[in-house]
């Protein structure tokens, strides 16, 4: 497991792109045949990768969670962001559909993770895992595409018409701190959050796909008066923490996962930005 250790706004004037990638891109987590995982002090949020081609795989324990079982004392909301496969949660099968959602509660024993049929045309899933520390048990729930709670946001004529679908939220699936949703730009859309916000009491990660793959997201991070950017490929991963703005704007429509873990599950707890006032 990977180690991302909490950063503060006054680091951000200093920093190259290459230190602003290292900090907050998480690349490659998508590797056939590997449970890749990161975990950053923001919150003490984990983020996964699971990539079952030849196999199914387990999901281990870390010493860096001091746990001999991932949900020992972690939640976790876990999306499909590949082809169709399956995730068996002590001895009950859940199927995941390309953008369905799995809510796996504290004291999971053993998850595996499997592809309906890697070599088939859709190719295999590749499961995304965001994970906080949980204080009690929810029943594991499997939420499909268009099931959770949907919002229909912006504007063509600002280039940012999107589909909003909140999975696990203080009105939707029950978690401790979790909360999770996938939201799919309409075509000739590109900008995927304005204005720009902060959550001040929750980390928020950002997971780009369904991204063609000559296309780019440029990311933009920082506090609103120090903004920096990230050009992002399909299936890489934002750390963003609760003192960073969020937004970003596409070469070509997709698709993100974005989750939360922190103070409180309110949706719209956020303080947002007048996009002529940042810097």
């Amino acid at each position: 497991m990977e180690q991302r250790y909490a950063t503060a706004p006054e680091q951000i004037p200093g920093m190259t792109t290459q230190d602003l990638r290292d900090r907050y891109l998480v690349p490659d987590l998508f590797v056939d045949d590997e449970v890749r995982t990161v975990y950053t002090h923001h919150d003490r949020v984990v983020l996964g990768g699971i990539s079952p081609v030849s196999a199914p795989l387990t999901l281990p324990g870390y010493p860096e969670i001091r746990s001999e079982r991932f949900f020992e004392h972690r939640e976790a909301g876990i999306v499909n962001v590949g082809g169709p496969g399956t995730i068996t949660v002590d001895g009950t099968e859940h199927r995941l559909t390309h953008g369905a959602c799995l809510y796996v509660g504290r004291g999971a024993a053993d998850v595996v993770l499997a592809s309906d049929d890697a070599a088939g045309e859709t190719g295999p899933a590749r499961f995304y895992l965001f994970s906080a520390p949980a204080h009690t048990a929810y029943p594991t729930t499997l939420v499909e595409p268009g099931q959770g709670t949907v919002r229909e946001l912006g504007d063509q004529v600002t280039s940012n018409r999107r589909t909003l679908n909140q999975y696990i939220h203080e009105n939707g699936v029950r978690s401790c701190q979790v909360v999770m949703g996938v939201t799919t730009l309409h075509p000739g859309s590109m900008w995927n959050t304005m204005p720009a916000h902060t959550h001040d009491r929750r980390t928020e990660c950002y997971l780009y796909f369904d991204l063609p793959a000559d296309a780019r997201v440029v990311h933009l991070l920082g506090e609103p008066t120090e903004t920096r950017h990230m050009v992002v490929a399909d299936r890489e991963a934002i750390i963003s923490p609760s003192w960073s703005v969020h937004s970003g704007v596409g070469t070509a429509a997709y698709s993100f996962v974005w989750a939360m873990a922190g103070e409180n599950q309110s949706f719209d707890d956020m303080d947002g930005f007048d996009v002529a006032t940042m810097r």
